[in-house]
């Protein structure tokens, strides 16, 4: 018998589902492709939302393509999983209920060939025109070796970007070779005069095929492909990943190890917020006030390697727990770090805010409307800067966040000032809550040994410093079957498109840098 809200939601919805498995935080149920649509639609007016899209190849038996549409719904703990396995090479899209659908099933066409003959756009998404036809690399046919790019493109299979028309409209591209020493990414604006009327974004110009490397590998030997996703959600990703092991091994990890993996998601959340900070502020021309930030962030990042061995913290998440203990020095050193950053971030947030050149270009600029958040999908301080009251380390609480009274912070003007202000108050937030963690760090061991990894799957939810990222592991054999990761900036990426509009293109980088969108996070 089915008990608990998400229990009486699928009641609700189709009230004689099929449960495919049950597990704390995850309920998997089975479904028909026909039925796809209307159960979504029917849960999109339910307020539910689509977390993930994933495609699994022998979910059921070998050759068969499932599709699994991850879901849920702000106030319920539980995820629900609908499992759909193909008949044939087709899926009906539902990109018309979730907008956010979109580029999953785009992704999916491109590296599984599963057609989504309805959708409103079939254009390729992460595999560029230079990839040939038919060539769809996360195919259990396709070996995991380099292949021939097509050298000669014809027009006709070139990218059509959005045609937009008007008196006085012109185009501006912009990229995907930038100035700076960033990765790739191409910004088609259309403008009258210099106020933007429409953006389109392309990314996926360095796929590394993070997602084939980790297929049949050891578990523990994949913590590091996951490190290796973006290099400043090192610990958030490793994370994900081992959640997902974990839960599909049963392992409990340690108390003093959830406590210290705290500490490491904190101090990682800290100097994210403080390279967005410092970098808003050098892209309105105010490099005094990000010196500050800039200094406390290099702070952080050595304390980081004395900590870890890391200045990004690698290694120091491990299945079952974490690499190494801290000894009484290392946690004498981080507490009496933490009471002198404190001050002084305090100080040079009062100093910049001081500034009206600042705030003048802060204010009103890059304004993201609430009524994206759901249907895009938003995550983080991106959404909680528009008014969304969301954390998965609230609302899907992992580890020691469970036994920690977790702030929410909230801005509702959605602009670029409420972006830093809302990073300005996480960053106080997490020194206090590591500052908690040290004061009631628990004796013990550090890691729990498995005994090895059995048959399975399973999802691993983590708030990033961007957002919400998701890890999707299933092990046959002992090895990973299926690795897929969908990170905060893969649906937060959809959002500048909309929060560019009626600003002009000088603003653009105060605007995309307030996002702190990550180009490896979303190009796997």
């Amino acid at each position: 018998m089915m008990e608990g809200e998400m229990f009486a939601e699928i009641g609700a919805l189709k009230p004689d589902a099929t449960l495919e498995l049950v597990r704390p935080g995850e309920i998997y149920v089975r479904i028909a492709p026909d039925e796809i649509v209307p159960f979504c639609r029917s849960a999109a007016e339910r307020g539910f939302e689509l977390v993930d899209l994933t495609c699994v190849e022998g979910f059921d038996r070998e050759g068969r393509a499932s599709l699994l549409y991850c879901m849920e719904k702000w106030g319920i703990r539980e995820t629900l999983t609908l499992v759909c396995t193909l008949d044939g090479g087709s899926a009906p899209s539902v990109d018309c209920i979730f907008s956010s659908a979109s580029w999953y099933e785009r992704k999916i066409r491109d590296l599984f060939g599963v057609d989504f003959p309805d959708a409103f756009d079939k254009r390729r998404l992460v595999l560029h025109e230079c990839y040939p036809e038919g060539f769809h690399p996360l195919k259990k046919s396709i070996p995991n070796r380099p292949f021939s790019p097509r050298t000669a493109i014809p027009p006709e299979d070139e990218y059509q970007f959005m045609p937009v028309e008007g008196e006085g409209v012109y185009q501006v591209p912009v990229g995907p070779v930038h100035a700076g020493i960033i990765e790739p990414g191409h910004f088609r604006f259309s403008v009258i005069g210099e106020t933007i009327v429409n953006l389109e974004v392309r990314m996926f110009y360095k796929h590394r095929g993070i997602e084939k490397l980790a297929e049949g590998k050891k578990p523990e030997e994949c913590v590091a492909v996951a490190e290796a996703i973006s290099g400043d959600e090192s610990v958030a990703n490793a994370l994900g990943f081992s959640l997902a092991i974990e839960k599909i091994a049963g392992i409990t990890v340690p108390d003093r190890a959830e406590y210290l993996r705290m500490i490491y998601a904190e101090l990682e959340r800290i100097h994210s917020h403080l390279g967005d900070m410092a970098g808003m502020l050098v892209d309105v021309a105010y490099p005094v006030g990000a010196t500050r930030f800039t200094v406390l962030r290099e702070e952080i990042f050595r304390l980081n390697r004395d900590l870890t061995g890391s200045r990004f913290m690698r290694g120091a998440v491990r299945i079952g727990g974490v690499g190494s203990d801290l000894s009484h020095d290392q946690i004498r050193s981080l507490s009496c770090f933490l009471p002198d950053a404190q001050e002084r971030f305090r100080d040079s947030l009062k100093v910049v805010l001081a500034s009206p050149t600042v705030i003048d270009r802060f204010a009103t600029t890059g304004v993201i409307e609430p009524r994206f958040i759901r249907p895009l999908h938003l995550t983080g301080p991106t959404a909680r800067a528009s008014g969304a009251s969301r954390d998965v380390r609230r609302d899907h609480p992992y580890g020691a966040y469970a036994d920690v009274s977790l702030p929410m912070r909230m801005l509702t003007s959605g602009d670029v000032l409420a972006r830093f202000s809302l990073k300005a108050s996480e960053v106080m937030d997490s020194l206090l809550m590591i500052r908690a963690c040290i004061e009631n760090l628990p004796d013990g061991p550090v890691i729990t040994k498995d005994s090895g990894v059995p048959d399975g799957y399973a999802r691993g939810i983590v708030e990033s410093a961007r957002g919400q990222n998701v890890h999707y592991v299933r092990v046959r054999d002992g090895r990973i079957d299926r690795y897929s990761v969908r990170t905060a900036s893969f649906c937060n990426w959809q959002a500048i498109q909309h929060a560019v509009m009626g600003n002009i293109v000088a603003d653009f980088p105060v605007i995309n840098k307030s996002l702190n969108l990550s180009y490896a996070g979303t190009d796997l």
